[in-house]
């Protein structure tokens, strides 16, 4: 059971509204469980966003180029190792894709079910979501936790190893 900041609106009467015009309107309910597990497998590159507001949000297509670019970060370390000044600067866009996702899929789970049936099921009764959105958070916790550390440390290392590398041939000259 949730706190909610004010009283639940009452559902419009079954002319105006509720859940058989959000159908004619090409509106379905969506569900929680299923947007965190989306954004929990497929955050980095915007799945959520799509599952929850369609092919045309503009927020979901800032997703895929961010982890591609990321993408290309690491196939560029793979082939050219980890001296690439590229690929060091590549490669954290990956890991920002994929703790963006990860947080997603956390802000997701954790919406109290009145608030998340009133943004995108009006018109629907609260649906009790159960255990499978929190062990959605689970895994999300786990994994943005561990990437957007390493993420952190890598681009930290690259840094003052570079800064080093600079420092030294300074001093060589």
């Amino acid at each position: 059971m949730s706190a909610v900041a004010g009283p639940l609106p009452s559902p419009p009467p079954e002319g105006e509204g509720g859940a058989s015009a959000a159908l004619a309107r090409g509106r379905t309910d969506k569900s929680k469980t299923l947007a965190t597990w989306i954004a929990v497998i497929g955050g980095a590159l915007g799945a959520h966003r799509f599952y929850l507001h369609g092919w045309r949000d503009a927020f979901g297509w800032m997703h895929p180029p961010l982890a591609l670019a990321g993408l290309v970060g690491v196939i560029r370390t793979l082939n050219l190792g980890q001296d690439d000044r590229v690929s060091w600067l590549l490669l954290p866009l990956l890991g920002i894709a994929i703790t963006a996702g990860m947080i997603a899929a956390l802000v997701m789970g954790l919406t109290p079910d009145e608030r998340w049936a009133q943004r995108f099921a009006p018109g629907s009764p609260p649906r009790a979501t159960g255990f499978g959105a929190i062990l959605g958070v689970m895994v999300a916790l786990l994994i943005g936790a561990t990437v957007l550390m390493s993420t952190i440390a890598y681009a930290g290392q690259r840094f003052f190893e570079w800064q080093l590398d600079q420092n030294n041939a300074s001093l060589t000259q």
